[in-house]
């Protein structure tokens, strides 16, 4: 505990300032360049697949609704007159 009281009432040394304030020899802007050069290209999403996935399936909703709505019925006879009521 002494000695880290110690090291930190010490002044910085020369060295370790001047590492911090020394510019850097990367060029940044050729670093993000070649960065976006090697990244893979990204294709842009097609939405025709899934438009025609929707129009497929309103179609076939359609034509299921259809056939429900023009099928005759699975029962001839009314419910009524089999119980006797009428």
């Amino acid at each position: 505990m002494r000695q880290a009281r110690r090291l930190a009432s010490w002044p910085t040394p020369v060295i370790l300032r001047a590492m911090a304030t020394c510019p850097s020899a990367l060029d940044f802007e050729a670093l993000a360049r070649a960065r976006e050069l090697l990244a893979p290209r990204r294709r842009p999403e097609r939405t025709w697949p899934a438009i025609a996935a929707a129009g497929l399936l309103a179609a076939s909703a359609l034509a299921f609704a259809t056939a429900m709505i023009l099928a005759p019925p699975l029962i001839s006879q009314h419910v009524a007159t089999e119980r006797g009521a009428l």
